[in-house]
Parts: C-alpha cells; sequence; structure tokens
C-alpha cells in the first residue's frame, strides 16, 4: 500500500515538473479569480513556505558545501551577478521607466535582490547541470538573504520607502533560513537517506505549496490585475526583459569562462532564478501592494524563461557534441601514410 502511494507522488511529480512553467501563471489566475477566499489564508503563506524551503533543503549537506567552499570561484562570481549586477539592472530599469513610483522601484529591487530559488535544482539535474555548486549557493545565498536583502533595499532606495528591516530579517529567518538549516541537519544525521527515502514522496508537495503560495499571493494584488492599464502592461514589459538578462548575463559569464557543460548549466540557471515566492510574501507582508506588482509580474515569466533556456543549453550541448564527432572523424579515418607511418 505504502509503495503504491509512494510511486503515485513520484509520478505525479514527474508530471508537475513538465508542467512547471504553466504553474505559477495557472496560480496568479486562480488567485486573481478567487480573491475573496484566499485573502483571509494570507496567514498560512509563512508556514507553507518554511515547509516548502524544508523540503527543498533535504538534498543540503555539508560536504556539498564545502566541496564547493574549496574553489569558490563559480559561487562568488554567481553570488556577484545575482546580488550586484542584477539589484543594479533592476533598479536602473525602474528608475528609467518608473521614475515617480517609488514602490514600482522597491518591487524591482526587491525582485532581484532576494536569494536563488530552490526549484533551480529541478532544473539544473534535468539539464545535467552542477548539483554541488547549485546547492551550496542556494544554502549560503538562503542563509545570507536576512542580512542581503533589507541591506541592499537600504542601499538602493535609502529613505524613499518605509520599511521594518528587523521585522523583514526575522521573516525571512523563519521561513527560509530555518527551515533551511533544518533539512541540511536532517540531511547530515541521516548521511543522507532522508533525502532518498523522503525526498521523491515529499517533492509533489512542493509544487503544490508553490501553487498555493502564489495563489494567495495573487488575490493580494487582484485589484490591479482586474484593471489593466498601460503601467501594468509596461511594469510586464520591463520586468520579461530584465528578469530575461539574468539568463543572458549567465550565459554569457559560462561562455567567456569557458565552463564546461556541467558548470555553465549551473550558472546559466542560478543566475536567472530567484526565490520569487519569498520576494512576494516579504513584498505582501511588509510593503503596500503595488510593490508586490514586479515580484508576481516575475513568476509569470521565470518557469517560461527556464524552459527556454534549456532549450538553448541543449541545442548547444549537441551543437558542442557535433562539432567535436566531426573533428575527430577525420583523424579516425586517416590511413597510415597519411599519418606518416
Amino acid at each position: 500500500m505504502l509503495g503504491a502511494v509512494r510511486r503515485g507522488l513520484v509520478s505525479s511529480n514527474t508530471v508537475l515538473e513538465r508542467i512547471m512553467p504553466l504553474l505559477t501563471p495557472a496560480a496568479i489566475v486562480v488567485g486573481v479569480l478567487n480573491e475573496a477566499s484566499l485573502l483571509p489564508l494570507t496567514w498560512l503563506v509563512p508556514w507553507i513556505f518554511a515547509g516548502m524551503t524544508l523540503i527543498g533543503s533535504l538534498k543540503s549537506s555539508f560536504r556539498d558545501l564545502f566541496t564547493v567552499l574549496a574553489r569558490p570561484q563559480k559561487l562568488l562570481i554567481l553570488l556577484i551577478i545575482l546580488h550586484i549586477v542584477m539589484p543594479l539592472i533592476g533598479w536602473l530599469a525602474a528608475m528609467l521607466f518608473f521614475p515617480g513610483d517609488p514602490y514600482t522601484v522597491t518591487g524591482y529591487v526587491l525582485l532581484f535582490a532576494i536569494p536563488t530559488g530552490v526549484v533551480s535544482v529541478v532544473w539544473v539535474s534535468m539539464h545535467g547541470g552542477n548539483i554541488a555548486l547549485t546547492l551550496a549557493l542556494i544554502l549560503i545565498d538562503t542563509l545570507l538573504s536576512p542580512l542581503i536583502v533589507p541591506a541592499t533595499l537600504y542601499l538602493l532606495m535609502g529613505a524613499s520607502v518605509q520599511m521594518d528591516a528587523g521585522e523583514m530579517m526575522r521573516g525571512l529567518l523563519w521561513m527560509v533560513v530555518l527551515p533551511s538549516v533544518a533539512g541540511m541537519l536532517l540531511n547530515q544525521f541521516t548521511k543522507g537517506k532522508i533525502s532518498t527515502v523522503c525526498g521523491p514522496p515529499l517533492a509533489p508537495f512542493v509544487k503544490v505549496g508553490l501553487f498555493t503560495v502564489v495563489s494567495i499571493n495573487g488575490a493580494s494584488i487582484a485589484r490591479y490585475l482586474k484593471h489593466p492599464d498601460g503601467q501594468l502592461a509596461l511594469i510586464i514589459a520591463v520586468t520579461f526583459v530584465t528578469v530575461a538578462l539574468g539568463y543572458v548575463i549567465g550565459a554569457v559569464v559560462s561562455r567567456r569562462l569557458h565552463y564546461d557543460h556541467a558548470n555553465a548549466v549551473a550558472v546559466q540557471f542560478n543566475s536567472g532564478m530567484r526565490n520569487l515566492s519569498a520576494g512576494a510574501v516579504l513584498a505582501v507582508r511588509y510593503f503596500p501592494p503595488a510593490v508586490a506588482l514586479p515580484v508576481i509580474s516575475g513568476m509569470l515569466f521565470q518557469q517560461i524563461l527556464a524552459a527556454c533556456s534549456g532549450m538553448f543549453l541543449r541545442s548547444r550541448a549537441r551543437r558542442l557534441q557535433q562539432a567535436r564527432s566531426a573533428a575527430v572523424l577525420p583523424g579516425a579515418s586517416a590511413s597510415p601514410d597519411s599519418l606518416g607511418m
């Protein structure tokens, strides 16, 4: 009986992974259409998110962390992209297109200040990327988030928007940091068995939790989405371009530094992906609703852009394989005379 339930959960997770690009846009639609019934459930969001983080962190271990820290170049490059390059791009784009709207500008800074997302593990593993680097990045980025997120907002926004940095840090601590540490400790104490035994059947609950969190957060900004105007269209367009730039920057950096396929996959996905669910929770809990618009609009595109990025990586890997095969064939078919033997 338990075996059948486990197989069913694993199979359902496979299906959910295939429809990931459609999951978050559908959740936003559900939230907008069910605003009245979902808004009273806002208090559940931090608890659901903490559970998602705990399940997603069961794969993390101290060994993975120390392996990456021993040669931290790629990790440092990713942290620079995530927390210096992209927040500046988001801030500059927002200042250019929304110069008199501090809440929208704050939304873009928050969009790119939040840590990389646990869901990036799914995409990196699907495309044969460096899982150890991804897990180490998620862990370190998550642990630093109570400091990085408020600091980035303060440095780029200053006093233009009021925020309770201490309360935000406590929220990140309870929602993200403590569940991550708990997941890593469980992995350590069980010598990785909990990830193998419990990880696969629990994985679909992360996707269901994601759908629920996005739906509730979508209900929080339903009044903006139900009455679209030119401002909303511009926010969506700017969000699409800036989020896409994260993937592009990751791809360019990987190529310039001549990373192999596994590291190129990890850098490209982790440069583009964010823990947008956490960002939406922060925006809804600690800021006026207008701040959430850039973050939640990012949810419309993040998984779709990840799928497009995966197609690009597969195409590039195929071309490289064909080039290697073409280079090997002439040598393989050469005669001894042609080799001077």
